[in-house]
């Protein structure tokens, strides 16, 4: 966490009420910068463990975040575009959800103002997400996983200071 900050890797386990795992999630270490494209943020999800369900892949673009949800195949059923400035005094943050073809908004990812407080003395953010009621179950999953690949890139902090642009620059 102290070397690589909101770039480091992780594997996330999310368990059921009986402790056993259901959805695992999976970010390689990957550099962060729009300026090589070669090698962009990349998530896997799998459920069971070990059975991909679907990626969040980053998509390429220099001034605003964008990303693909896709199922296990690399077909991308969602997009997910971001505002060009991640942070907002006293309100949301919202990620849009979108369309396959990008013309829709069917959703969104929202990382919500916690108060003066919280926000300026702690790492901890709270984060609200809504999709389509008839998406499938593991796209749902997926789409959750890209809530923590969005918060690990923009909103985790390194030291004292916000990493706004480490997500693109």
């Amino acid at each position: 966490r102290n070397c690589c900050g909101p770039i480091r890797p992780f594997d996330m386990n999310i368990v059921d009420n009986l402790s056993r795992e259901v959805i695992h999630i999976n970010r390689p270490l990957r550099c962060t910068t729009c300026w090589f494209p070669c090698c962009l943020q990349e998530i896997e999800v799998t459920s069971p463990p070990g059975t991909p369900i679907g990626y969040v892949v980053q998509d390429w673009s220099i001034l605003y975040p964008s990303f693909s949800i896709q199922t296990a195949a690399r077909e991308t059923v969602l997009k997910i575009d971001g505002p060009c400035c991640r942070w907002n005094c006293c309100g949301d943050v919202t990620f849009r959800v979108l369309s396959r073809d990008g013309q829709t908004c069917v959703g969104k990812i929202s990382k919500q103002w916690s108060g003066l407080l919280k926000e300026a003395f702690t790492d901890a953010d709270n984060f609200g997400i809504s999709f389509p009621m008839d998406l499938d179950v593991n796209m749902k999953a997926v789409t959750i996983a890209a809530a923590f690949l969005i918060d690990f890139m923009f909103f985790e902090k390194q030291g004292q200071k916000e990493n706004d642009l480490l997500g693109m620059f």
